[in-house]
């Protein structure tokens, strides 16, 4: 079960009925809270954003989540640690423990390597949208690349996003291990 959080757009906070996928936006910008995981046989109930607070008691700077053995996820983070001076944005592989747990702490499934994930204290981005807020930490152009960019509608962006993330080690290959 993930908790949604509306965006405020335009001053005034936007919000869906309960049953509505936070994955079926167009316009307002959703953004997952937190998750909480399933119970099944007597286990208790797990609060991601608890369980997952450490990561940011002492270094609130925000984690990029990215797939370790992709070679195009690895030259992205490559070049956002060469445009990163100030040092902005932290970095974990999918696949590893911490990984999977903030995953989780996402509201997506510990095995799901299928999209970059920034991971900030208070919120979540996936896809498109982790770019985006990606390069709102890096340094000139790129804040002003992003702000560009977030004109485009929603389901354009993922659909270009999903359409290389599907084809990426097709097209830029794999590695035998995190080269992080």
């Amino acid at each position: 079960m993930a908790l949604v959080v509306p965006v405020v757009c335009a001053g005034k906070a936007v919000s869906l009925p309960a049953h509505v996928s936070s994955r079926r936006r167009v316009a307002t910008s959703f953004v997952t809270f937190a998750t909480l995981s399933p119970v099944r046989g007597g286990e208790a109930a797990v609060d991601w954003v608890e369980a997952t607070s450490n990561f940011f008691e002492k270094d609130t700077r925000p984690i990029m989540l990215f797939d370790g053995v992709c070679n195009l996820c690895n030259g992205g983070v490559k070049f956002v640690c060469d445009n990163d001076r100030n040092r902005n944005i932290r970095f974990e592989a999918l696949q590893s423990e911490a990984g999977k747990k903030l995953l989780r702490r996402s509201g997506r499934a510990p095995d799901d390597i299928s999209s970059v994930v920034l991971v900030e204290k208070e919120r979540s981005f996936i896809k498109s949208e982790a770019v985006l807020k990606i390069m709102e930490y890096i340094n000139l152009p790129f804040p002003q690349l992003a702000l560009f960019l977030q004109f485009i509608p929603l389901f354009i962006r993922d659909f270009v996003y999903d359409n290389v993330a599907n084809n990426r080690y097709a097209f830029f290959g794999r590695s035998e291990a995190c080269e992080i």
